[in-house]
């Protein structure tokens, strides 16, 4: 997924920073945090639990981390303890799928074969090369803080519209570009995210979301 792929994360990094950029975030409003909170009742995720309750979406992503860059579609279903993760390069065939249960996390297509481990991270970071905090993803890739308890405290800056525009949490910056209502739970739910560490960089482009 780095060298072959880097065309293409150019290409979708640079029609998204074409963008016009957002207004600036209003931070530690006090209607923010209560909006905040009653979207994360209706999401199921007062507690933090980033995995529950059962929820999936689909869409394209890229990755670039200052050197390597990737891109492609990407499959996420999470929910009772398990969580699938699809990340496919149409143009060059590649693909790997990461599956996490209670027994343990299983890392597939990659060229050191199938691999097996604890530490669902861990076996993503080694095969692509690349950071990726699953177990805040949850909620983040939702407009949720993650647990405080494990990330740390964050910092949650809101529109007009009192949607989240940036979460900063765990060294991570998450800015939300675009929101649209799911058709199904008739939530405002991400569109348009951009997460940012030092050099890493990754977008997400939502094209479906379920909430099941």
């Amino acid at each position: 997924m780095r060298p072959g792929l880097a065309l293409l994360a150019a290409a979708c990094l640079g029609g998204c920073a074409s963008l016009p950029p957002p207004a600036s975030p209003d931070f530690g409003s006090a209607s923010g945090e209560a909006a905040q909170r009653t979207r994360a009742a209706a999401l199921g995720l007062q507690a933090h639990a980033c995995g529950a309750p059962a929820w999936a979406m689909t869409g394209r992503f890229a990755l670039s981390n200052g050197r390597d860059g990737g891109s492609g579609n990407i499959e996420w279903t999470q929910g009772a303890g398990e969580l699938r993760l699809l990340l496919s390069a149409p143009i060059t065939r590649q693909g790997w799928l990461l599956e996490r249960n209670r027994a343990g996390a299983t890392l597939s297509g990659g060229p050191q074969g199938r691999l097996q481990g604890d530490d669902a991270g861990r076996l993503l970071r080694e095969a692509t090369g690349w950071e990726i905090p699953l177990d805040a993803l949850g909620c983040w890739m939702r407009g949720i803080e993650a647990d405080p308890a494990r990330f740390g405290v964050p910092r949650t800056g809101v529109g007009a519209d009192l949607l989240p525009r940036r979460i900063e949490q765990g060294g991570w910056v998450l800015d939300y570009d675009d929101w649209r209502t799911d058709p199904f739970s008739r939530l405002p739910m991400p569109h348009r995210i951009t997460a940012s560490r030092g050099t890493d960089r990754a977008k997400v482009l939502v094209e479906r979301w379920g909430l099941e």
